[in-house]
């Protein structure tokens, strides 16, 4: 039990929440093609992500396969907004739940009260999140070390319904794929798998590919 009182919750999850791999201030956006499959249907057509994160896609008709490729690109770019660590969680206390040989959990009192989180050497490998009126829960079984932060890159996600405490969506598997561009400065989304099972329980696959990729300046 004296162990756990030394743990500073707040002081593990700021080293991990500042080890995450951002883009800096200069960042104006990229553009290149994009390519989605799913099962044995192929979409192609060109991509540009602009300064505020929005994404325009071109040559592609289908407003859903518009949309699928959108929310992907705004997702995992928004991730890349460099905001300090006092200005999201200053009203935010971080009090222990557990520690494992999988990390140290805990819970957040404060702001986002109920949120949990679980640390591994300096990595944030566990969100418990409400968001919109839903519960996220991600795991994060491998992480990419760029040497100046760390991405994750294969994880799983799952919603829960905050009032039953139980999945309420099917658990989506995700493996990423990062290249290097620029001065080194900048990894892009080079390709996203997404695996899950349908409502017939059949296993479900869509890959978002992003090549010829360039950066805007």
């Amino acid at each position: 039990m004296e162990k756990f009182k030394e743990i500073n919750c707040k002081e593990v999850f700021r080293k991990a929440y500042e080890n995450r791999y951002t883009w800096n201030n200069e960042f104006n956006g990229y553009q290149g093609k994009c390519i989605l499959l799913i099962n044995n249907n192929i979409h192609k057509g060109n991509f540009l992500l602009d300064k505020g994160f929005k994404p325009h896609i071109k040559e592609i008709d289908d407003e859903k396969i518009v949309k699928s490729i959108s929310s992907q690109l705004f997702e995992v770019c928004i991730h890349r907004v460099k905001r300090e660590f006092q200005s999201v969680h200053s009203e935010n206390n971080f009090n222990l739940l557990k520690s494992s040989e999988k990390g140290i959990e805990m819970i957040i009192s404060g702001k986002n009260e109920g949120d949990k989180y679980r640390v591994q050497n300096d990595c944030i490998n566990m969100v418990y999140r409400r968001i919109h009126g839903t519960i996220i829960e991600i795991f994060v079984e491998e992480f990419l070390d760029t040497g100046i932060g760390t991405l994750s890159k294969k994880y799983n996600s799952q919603q829960i319904d905050p009032d039953s405490l139980k999945a309420n969506s099917q658990k989506l598997e995700f493996n990423d794929e990062f290249i290097n561009i620029g001065k080194g400065d900048y990894w892009i989304l080079n390709s996203r798998t997404i695996k899950y099972l349908n409502q017939n329980h059949e296993e479900e696959i869509q890959k978002f590919v992003f090549e010829d990729i360039r950066l805007l300046n």
